[in-house]
């Protein structure tokens, strides 16, 4: 089955473009286009996308509140990626904590966006890992995470696989590094995630390097 997408952003010529760029590709179909996040939640329940790319600056509703919206209405929610102009802006990294997967740079290349909706439908690797490295370092030693970080209580092998996580490998990728089979990283993401609270990959890198678990750099 194609990776389905939805489209919202307030520029008729982005959506536009990133139509074009989807849908050039066979395993890829854009399902539909929002200008606006208030419309987010009523056409993702509608049309149910794996993938919504998303501004994450509109006018009514931003990426953030829509992104929010989106986790807190609709069960078995789609992949969200925020799509910006400035990798470094505080909006990108507020929409990551709402919930957000990753996001997308609007000057990026064709392959890179394309590669992005695949990671992101995928599910099993960190989008632009430097990046959310970048944005989540500076606000380590957060107090708040690092309780959360100590009271989750990871075991050796899964605090292994989220340091791994925080550097962007996939699960095969961690196998190799740890000389484990792929289904047991699986089972390990699982546990890290579910211990953290968090509902993927991006929040897990987040709580990591905000409670100091890893350090920048």
């Amino acid at each position: 089955m194609p990776i389905s997408v939805l489209l919202v952003d307030d520029e008729q010529l982005v959506r536009a473009g990133l139509r074009a760029i989807l849908e050039s590709q066979p395993d890829i179909r854009v399902t539909g286009e929002a200008a606006d996040g208030a419309s987010v939640v009523p056409l993702v329940r509608r049309l149910r996308p794996d993938v919504v790319a998303m501004d994450v600056r509109m006018p009514l509703m931003d990426g953030i509140e829509a992104t929010r919206a989106v986790l807190r209405a609709v069960p078995d929610p789609p992949r969200i990626l925020v799509v910006t102009t400035f990798e470094n802006d505080e909006y990108v990294y507020e929409a990551l904590r709402a919930g957000a997967d990753g996001f997308l740079l609007k000057r990026a290349r064709p392959a890179e966006i394309v590669h992005a909706v695949r990671l992101a439908a995928e599910g099993e690797s960190l989008l632009f890992p430097a990046s959310v490295r970048s944005l989540a370092a500076a606000r380590g030693g957060n107090a708040r995470a690092r309780e959360a970080m100590e009271r989750a209580a990871l075991t050796e092998r899964e605090a292994d696989v989220l340091r791994l996580m925080t550097r962007g490998l996939s699960n095969a990728e961690i196998a190799g590094r740890l000389f484990i089979g792929a289904e047991t990283v699986k089972t390990h993401v699982s546990a890290v995630l579910a211990k953290l609270g968090a509902r993927d990959r991006t929040q897990a890198v987040i709580a990591a390097y905000e409670s100091g678990f890893v350090a920048p750099g």
